[in-house]
C-alpha cells in the first residue's frame, strides 16, 4: 500500500472546484481547502507505487484550475 499527501495551488477561486473534482477519485480518501502556502490538501492511497504516480500525474495534475502539485509520500515507518 502507498500512502502520500499532494499539496495543491490552484487557481484563485477555485478551491472547492478542485476538492469536489478530487474526492470523486477513488485513490483520493481525503481532499481540505487549507490556508497557508498551498490551496488544498489531498491524502492519496493506492495499492501500487505505480499506481500512486499515475494518480498524482495523470489525475491530479490534470484537473482543470491546478496550477502545481507537490507530493509527500509516506515511508513504511509508521
Amino acid at each position: 500500500m502507498e500512502k502520500g499527501f499532494v499539496l495543491i495551488n490552484c487557481d484563485i477561486g477555485a478551491e472547492e472546484y478542485v476538492v469536489e473534482e478530487l474526492k470523486l477519485l477513488p485513490q483520493v480518501k481525503g481532499a481540505h481547502i487549507t490556508f497557508g502556502a498551498y490551496d488544498v490538501v489531498a491524502e492519496v492511497q493506492a495499492s501500487t507505487s505505480e499506481e500512486f504516480d499515475q494518480t498524482v500525474s495523470r489525475r491530479i495534475r490534470n484537473i482543470s484550475r491546478v496550477e502545481s502539485t507537490m507530493t509527500l509520500k509516506v515511508t513504511g515507518a509508521q
